[in-house]
């Protein structure tokens, strides 16, 4: 099932290897620290990015132990509609876009995740909650698709588990 707000999984690049943004890329140095990068280019002043961050990391540790990085880019509508129609062949923008890693020599890389900000606020208003929420739940959903889950193929789980993780993690 196809969640409401039409998210959508970003398809890799073809062979020989998934292509990742360079932009956002960041590779953890050592495996035993949890390497977070929080991306806010356009300087965004109401996300809470401390914050955001801390519960991200929390959020990768409990989900992927064997993490070594995770990038996260919060970014504008242009930027997100040029990664939806380079990497997914649809020339709109999107809420959030995943890019699922690898293992490197330098540890797991789980992904990088895309969002929209101005596409995250917009959702916000339209279900009656924070942008601090909205982003939870677009980074949330963004983590288990980088993590191997597709709403589109897998009958329902990602959907169930999701809403598990969200009760837990967004109350």
């Amino acid at each position: 099932m196809i969640p409401k707000r039409g998210r959508r999984r970003a398809q890799p690049a073809p062979k020989p290897a998934p292509a990742k943004p360079s932009a956002i890329r960041k590779i953890a140095s050592s495996s035993a620290a949890l390497g977070i990068a929080l991306q806010n280019p356009r300087g965004y002043k109401d996300i809470g990015q401390k914050g955001l961050e801390a519960w991200l990391r929390k959020l990768v540790s409990t989900l992927a132990p064997k993490a070594g990085s995770l990038a996260a880019r919060l970014t504008s509508d242009a930027e997100v509609q040029r990664l939806n129609r380079r990497f997914r062949g649809k020339d709109k923008p999107t809420d959030v876009l995943s890019f699922p890693g690898e293992t490197t020599a330098d540890g797991y890389h789980v992904g990088d995740i895309v969002i929209s900000v101005p596409t995250a606020r917009r959702q916000a208003a339209e279900n009656d909650h924070s942008l601090a929420r909205e982003l939870r739940i677009l980074l949330l959903h963004g983590l288990l698709h980088c993590l191997g889950y597709d709403h589109e193929t897998d009958d329902g789980a990602m959907e169930r588990l999701e809403r598990r993780l969200r009760r837990r993690w967004l109350s």
